[in-house]
């Protein structure tokens, strides 16, 4: 496994419990957690852990598919690559899909709540089913609701195959510099479309789209950039450093958008298991992140070697089953929760410490009996096959069995 793949599969951790931490913040608040000065900040944009996943996915894949896509285009190539993306993706978004649906059900029996979500019909269900229910300028989220960005992954892997004719001639023709004016270019309608006011969420007029495409192409243009310095000893001591310094920014943005007036939201809901609104202008951190990513898959120390270590990656590994249950799970425990009328108190800490640890068994789980076994049967239908190869399966084979490993490939892990 490349040295940079090890440290961005550790991010992928990071991304997954930045957003876990965002939809805890009723349970820690609870817990006066969220009074601890300048985490609540960091955590109320844990949201951007997702724009975090797009980029990782613009990096990997340009690294992983760039020679084999950019060439040429042709409909045998494509079609593989969209299986072999499918194969990463939808297994565990099937289950959960019938998993939450089933959950909603059981949670108005224990609530005595009518069934009367909006999205709760079969029309919402193809679109689910299809991968489209984020499309368009207004989506109706509903069903396994982390899966919205499930459904804006899935437009960028279609528009790929494309993208990578561009970026390939790019590669070869374009100067750093001009790799790196791409860059901003490709962030610009983020950062236009992030200084605006109308929705605090940024879902409205394509919003989703806005912050796949432009995260998932500033992603790709990275590995470009990473690509042409990898051999550069000075680069790799100033990303030592700006790995360290990138991610301070962000916790420092998070403040400064916390104490600016004119980034507060209006509270509009009602909702006491709502999260707080995140404040406006938390889009304009996205960039920070993207370079993050970039600095890391050059750094050589620190940052980097902490984010390598095998129980981040092994975190890594399961964290796209993290990211896919870890909200049906929260539903299931508020509402077991309220029917038991524990609501604050010695017994309430230790039952969110039972939400957050049941988190993690929950996607161990799903990451071991659903999505790896059901991956690696989708790979194999095409004839793609494990080959004892990758470092990365060391980690996965010690995690089966720590006694009796054997690596197994894990190509294409993003």
């Amino acid at each position: 496994m490349n040295v940079f793949i090890r440290q961005l599969t550790g991010v992928r951790l990071v991304a997954a419990v930045w957003v876990l931490l965002y939809h805890s913040q009723g349970p820690l608040d609870t817990l006066g957690l969220m009074s601890i000065p300048v985490l609540p900040d960091f955590i109320r944009i844990g949201r951007l852990g997702v724009d975090l996943f797009f980029a990782l996915s613009g990096f990997i894949l340009a690294h992983t598919y760039l020679n084999s896509l950019g060439e040429r285009l042709t409909a045998n190539k494509s079609l593989r690559f969209w299986w072999l993306r499918l194969a990463r993706i939808y297994p565990v978004h099937l289950v959960m899909l019938v998993v939450a649906g089933c959950a909603i059900v059981a949670q108005s029996i224990v609530t005595g709540e009518e069934l009367n979500r909006r999205w709760l019909t079969p029309w919402d269900f193809i679109k689910n089913l299809l991968l489209i229910q984020e499309w368009g300028g207004d989506p109706q989220r509903g069903w396994n609701f982390v899966a919205w960005s499930l459904s804006m992954e899935w437009l960028a892997y279609l528009l790929f195959p494309l993208m990578a004719l561009v970026l390939w001639r790019m590669h070869k023709h374009v100067p750093t510099w001009g790799l790196c004016f791409f860059w901003f270019l490709a962030l610009a309608p983020l950062i236009l479309y992030g200084l605006g006011t109308s929705d605090p969420y940024y879902t409205d007029n394509w919003g989703s789209t806005y912050r796949v495409l432009t995260a998932f192409i500033a992603g790709a243009l990275s590995y470009l950039i990473v690509d042409r310095l990898r051999e550069s000893d000075r680069a790799a001591s100033v990303s030592d450093v700006l790995a360290v310094v990138l991610p301070g920014i962000v916790v420092a943005g998070s403040v400064f958008l916390a104490w600016l007036p004119a980034a507060a939201a209006p509270i509009t809901s009602t909702d006491p298991d709502a999260e707080p609104l995140p404040p406006y202008f938390h889009l304009t951190l996205v960039p920070v992140l993207i370079a993050w990513i970039g600095v890391l898959a050059l750094s050589r120390r620190g940052m980097a070697n902490v984010l390598a270590t095998k129980i981040m990656v092994f975190g890594g590994f399961i964290s796209y089953s993290l990211y896919m249950t870890h909200l049906v799970w929260f539903g299931l425990w508020r509402a077991g929760m309220n029917a038991i009328g524990i609501d604050g108190g010695g017994l309430y800490a230790l039952a969110v410490l039972f939400l957050l640890g049941m988190s993690f068994v929950i996607a161990y789980v799903m990451w071991r009996f659903i999505e790896e076994p059901a991956r690696v049967r989708m790979r194999n239908w095409i004839g793609v096959r494990p080959t004892p190869t990758e470092e990365a399966g060391e980690v996965i084979a010690e995690a089966k069995d720590p006694k009796n490993a054997k690596p197994i490939d894990v190509p294409d892990r993003e």
